[in-house]
């Protein structure tokens, strides 16, 4: 975290480049860490929203996400594009090194021309979240289990919840249940799995029925493949189009990010301007 990266005073090994990210290009902690690489980076890049900020003045290499501007406090269309952003870049530097060859590089590239189509229709989800947000508003906590990729999207599902509803949710790799979360677990703790049809479903399906075996709420998030091998015991589910697995992390940002947003509208709390927050945190 950018906010403990420069007390931690970090070395930095020999063609070490420092990727800093942040949407408005301000945030006070972020800019620090970044001021704390200078001089031991070989190369300060940096992927925002706003080409003109302190940020991105202050990298060699800026990286604009192009998201526009962005008026909600809890940053949406920005997540998405920085994922975005850096399956291009992640792409990019596997044909560099040679892990990815030219037909490789091409269709993955393909595949995320397959993006705005694949999100179209997933938006179609939009009233069954609400039906399941409507339930999630009765609830004082909140589980998001996810695994390998989908684990990042269980945080990004987890904080929305907070920062705009004021539940009390976390977001754990699904694999790390037993480890001490699965003690949470009782009929009073509603538990989102993100879970597409990938080569760790199987896993997540075991993880599933450890909950629902405890009398836990699972909401699954996930195709219709999954839900067919996978659906059965669940207390309500939300069913997303089928994708490449390099897409499903942009694509889930929207189950994420919706349940946040009809649950704050079904509590009746203002989902723009939540309370306590700020759009760029620019003192630490």
């Amino acid at each position: 975290m950018a906010s403990e990266f420069r007390y931690r005073e970090a070395p930095f090994s020999p063609r070490t480049a420092a990727l800093f990210v942040s949407q408005s290009g301000e945030t006070a902690d972020t800019l620090a860490a970044l001021r704390y690489a200078q001089g031991k980076a070989d190369h300060i890049v940096s992927l925002i929203n706003a080409p003109e900020s302190s940020i991105a003045r202050e990298s060699d290499v800026a990286i604009e996400i192009h998201a526009g501007v962005e008026v909600s406090v809890a940053s949406t269309k920005a997540f998405t594009a920085q994922l975005t952003s850096f399956a291009v870049m992640a792409l990019k530097a596997a044909h560099q090194r040679g892990h990815l060859d030219d037909a490789g590089l091409a269709q993955k590239l393909g595949d995320l021309r397959q993006l705005p189509g694949l999100m179209s229709a997933a938006l179609s989800i939009d009233d069954a979240t609400r039906k399941v947000s409507a339930k999630l508003a009765e609830a004082r906590d909140v589980l998001f289990l996810g695994r390998g990729q989908m684990f990042p999207l269980a945080l990004e599902g987890a904080l929305k919840l907070k920062e705009i509803s004021y539940i009390h949710a976390e977001g754990y790799a699904s694999g790390e249940l037993k480890h001490g979360p699965i003690a949470l677990v009782d009929k009073h703790t509603p538990i989102v799995v993100m879970a597409p049809h990938d080569g760790l479903f199987d896993k997540t399906v075991s993880n599933m029925q450890e909950v629902m075996a405890r009398g836990g709420r699972v909401i699954l998030v996930s195709d219709a493949r999954a839900m067919k091998d996978a659906g059965d015991g669940v207390w309500t589910s939300i069913t997303m189009p089928e994708a490449p697995d390099l897409l499903q992390p942009i694509l889930y940002a929207i189950p994420a990010q919706l349940i946040a947003y009809h649950t704050a509208i079904a509590k009746g709390t203002d989902v723009d301007q939540p309370r306590n927050l700020a759009k760029s945190v620019t003192v630490e």
